[in-house]
């Protein structure tokens, strides 16, 4: 198997007309002189996958072509963590995953993988992000006054706690707050943006949503595209987050008409006029 290309640009990949053996094989075809990724990481990379069964292949996705990139967080396929451990910024790896490092004998019907396809990938390890990566600004407000809610400055690397003021009602319009501000560059739309943060309901106080544990064990952050068309996140995150700055950490307090509108969203609690409150720590972005 041969791969070629500039890193940070589509590969092309030759994936020969014959069966895959079934051994993990990894290869770093491009070395980079970056940060080393741990287990207590995640990064922003592209990369481009293929499905190879028997002695045809061919391609299931690729983030070059749709122009955005993708943050690995979390659980990874065995075969991929065992590829990128140790991998550094601005690597490029090749991993061939058989079945047993991959989606095993069930495969993943829902991608079209079937329990034989061996999975081939090609990752540009763009940007490294620690788990428990937060705000590195300067502190300039807790919040609070008339109807903010007031937000602690915890510790660097655990999450802040959002006290919703009693008895006032919520802010009719989007709100943001500066709680800590950074000095790196400012976002602008289309940038794929790294952030950390607490969902809180306004109505209830109760958290509904959060990347500092994200209901499991270990912290993960959230990546999307600022300002994508079609949104990827609701429009009081695009809103909010426009002009300001890499490593600040900033509060929005987001009615319903910037939020999840009308209709709310009963699996997480949220009423069709409730306000959220978001507290976000801006990890980085990078390029789309």
């Amino acid at each position: 198997m041969k791969v070629t290309g500039a890193f940070g640009a589509a590969p092309t990949v030759a994936i020969p007309a014959a069966k895959p053996g079934t051994a993990l094989y990894t290869k770093t075809i491009i070395k980079g002189t970056g940060a080393v990724l741990t287990s207590a990481d995640s990064f922003v990379g592209e990369y481009e996958a293929y499905v190879w069964s028997g002695t045809t292949h061919k391609l299931a996705t690729s983030t070059y072509s749709a122009n955005t990139p993708s943050l690995f967080t979390g659980s990874l396929l065995p075969g991929l963590a065992t590829a990128l451990k140790g991998a550094t910024e601005g690597s490029r790896v090749l991993a061939v995953i058989p079945p047993a490092d991959g989606f095993g004998s069930a495969g993943n019907s829902s991608l079209g993988i079937t329990g034989t396809d061996t999975l081939v990938f090609v990752i540009d390890v763009v940007k490294e992000f620690s788990n428990t990566a937060s705000a590195t600004g300067t502190h300039v407000s807790n919040g609070g006054g008339g109807s903010l809610p007031t937000v602690t400055n915890p510790p660097a690397g655990t999450a802040p706690t959002v006290t919703i003021p009693k008895g006032k009602t919520a802010p009719k319009t989007l709100t943001v707050t500066t709680l800590i501000k950074g000095k790196g560059p400012v976002l602008t739309a289309g940038q794929f943006v790294v952030t950390q943060y607490t969902g809180v309901i306004y109505r209830t106080g109760k958290v509904f949503d959060e990347t500092w544990a994200n209901g499991g064990t270990a912290d993960s952050p959230f990546g999307f595209v600022l300002d994508a068309s079609p949104e990827a996140v609701i429009p009081g995150l695009d809103k909010g987050l426009a002009g300001q700055t890499v490593g600040s950490r900033v509060m929005l307090t987001i009615p319903p008409a910037d939020g999840y509108g009308s209709a709310g969203q009963s699996q997480a609690g949220i009423e069709g006029t409730d306000t959220l409150v978001f507290v976000i720590d801006i990890l980085g972005a990078v390029k789309a």
